[in-house]
C-alpha cells in the first residue's frame, strides 16, 4: 500500500506494508486493569526505597541519598519539555513528538551528543503528578502525537507513577520509551503495559569499547537482554494509516568513526536474535562532543587528546557499511528519510 502526500517541489512517500498497518490503536496503558495498576504503583515505591532497576544496581534508598545517577526519589530533573521535531518522521509527524527531555542519566558516554542535558543535570524538578500535568498540556495544547520520554532510564518508578496519574486524568496518547538500552529486565517489565514504542539506542558492542567510551560493564549484554525485552513486549512497529508509529519497537544505531566493526556486529544481532522485521535507523549524525579531542588532563593542546580516535565526523563510507551489513543480514524497514524522501513502514 502506497500513501504519498505530495508538495508542490517534493513529497513523502510512506511505504505501508499491511501487517504492520493499524486500523486504530488503544495505547496500552488505558488497557490496565486497577488492580494492575494499583500493583505497579506499589512497586515504583518499593524500588524508590531499594534501587536496583537500572544496571547500575546501586541499592540506595532514594528518599535519603543519590547513586550514580544523582536523582533522587520525590522529584525528577527535567530539562525540556516540548513538542519536538527533531525526531523520525514516523513519531514527529505534522504536529511534533510531544518530548520530555530528562537530566541525568545512567551512562557516562565521552561522546554524549546532549551532554549539557544528560551530565549537567540542568533543568527543573517535578513531582510525578506535575509530569502528568505536562503530558496533558502536550497531548491537549501541543495536539503532539506521543508523549516521547528522552533518557528515563533512571527515572523509571517517577515515570510509571507519572503515566498512571496521566491516566486518570484523560492521557490517551501512546508513550515512547527512549532510552539508551542500559535498561535491565525489571525495569522493562514494570514498564509492561505502560510502554507502546521502545526506542532503544544500541551503542556499541564489544566490551572494551562499552567501558572506554560508554563507562559501563557489561553494555552489549545489557543492551541485548533489555530490547529483546521490549520486542516481546510491543513486537515490530505498527502505524496507523498517516504514517504515524503508534506500537512496536525502532532500534537506532548511531555510527562511530573507526567503528563499523561495531554497527555491523549490531544489526547482524537484530537480524537474527530480534527479528528481520525490527525497524532501525542507521544514524549518521555523529560529532565530536563531551570529552572528545579535549586536552588530556593537566596538560596543553595534544594531537594526541582525549579520545583522538573519534575525534571526528562519521564519514558516507562508514554508515554505509553498516547500512549495506544490515541489508545483508535481511534487515529491510530502514528510516531513510535522507535518502528517499520516505521512509519503509
Amino acid at each position: 500500500m502506497l500513501l504519498s502526500s505530495r508538495h508542490h517541489h517534493h513529497g513523502r512517500h510512506l511505504y505501508l506494508a499491511p501487517p504492520f498497518l493499524l486500523d486504530d490503536y488503544i495505547p496500552r496503558y488505558q488497557l490496565l486493569s486497577s488492580t494492575e495498576a494499583a500493583r505497579k504503583r506499589s512497586e515504583a515505591y518499593a524500588h524508590l526505597r531499594e534501587c536496583n532497576l537500572c544496571p547500575r544496581l546501586c541499592g540506595v534508598n532514594r528518599y535519603e541519598r543519590t547513586g550514580v545517577c544523582l536523582i533522587g526519589a520525590e522529584t525528577v530533573k527535567v530539562n525540556t519539555v516540548a513538542p519536538h521535531f527533531g525526531e523520525e518522521p514516523c513519531f514527529q509527524g505534522h504536529n511534533g513528538s510531544g518530548s520530555v527531555f530528562f537530566s541525568g542519566c545512567n551512562l557516562r558516554c565521552v561522546f554524549c551528543q546532549n551532554h549539557d542535558i544528560a551530565h549537567q543535570r540542568n533543568g527543573f524538578d517535578l513531582t510525578p503528578e506535575d509530569l502528568a500535568e505536562w503530558y496533558m498540556k502536550l497531548q491537549d495544547v501541543g495536539r503532539v502525537h506521543n508523549i516521547n520520554l528522552v533518557t528515563p532510564e533512571h527515572v523509571v518508578p517517577q515515570v510509571v507513577l507519572s503515566l498512571l496519574h496521566a491516566r486518570d486524568l484523560g492521557l490517551r496518547l501512546p508513550v515512547i520509551y527512549n532510552s539508551s538500552a542500559f535498561d535491565s529486565l525489571e525495569s522493562i517489565r514494570l514498564l509492561d503495559g505502560l510502554v507502546d514504542i521502545y526506542l532503544p539506542d544500541f551503542k556499541l558492542w564489544s566490551d572494551e569499547a562499552g567501558r572506554r567510551l560508554l563507562k559501563a560493564d557489561h553494555y552489549a549484554a545489557t543492551a541485548r537482554e533489555s530490547i529483546k525485552a521490549m520486542h516481546d513486549q510491543v513486537g515490530d512497529l505498527c502505524f496507523t494509516a498517516d504514517g504515524i508509529a503508534k506500537k512496536g519497537v525502532l532500534v537506532r544505531h548511531l555510527v562511530m568513526p573507526g567503528k563499523e566493526d561495531e554497527g555491523r556486529a549490531i544489526v547482524r544481532w537484530l537480524a537474527q536474535h530480534v527479528s528481520k522485521d525490527l525497524m532501525v535507523h542507521v544514524m549518521e549524525q555523529y560529532h565530536p562532543r563531551a570529552h572528545v579531542g579535549k586536552p588530556r588532563r593537566g596538560q596543553g593542546p595534544d594531537p594526541k587528546a582525549r579520545y583522538h580516535d573519534i575525534n571526528r565526523p562519521v564519514n558516507a563510507t562508514e554508515v554505509e557499511s553498516v547500512r549495506k551489513a544490515a541489508e545483508d543480514a535481511g534487515l529491510w524497514r530502514f528510516v531513510e528519510a535522507a535518502r528517499h524522501g520516505g521512509f519503509n513502514i
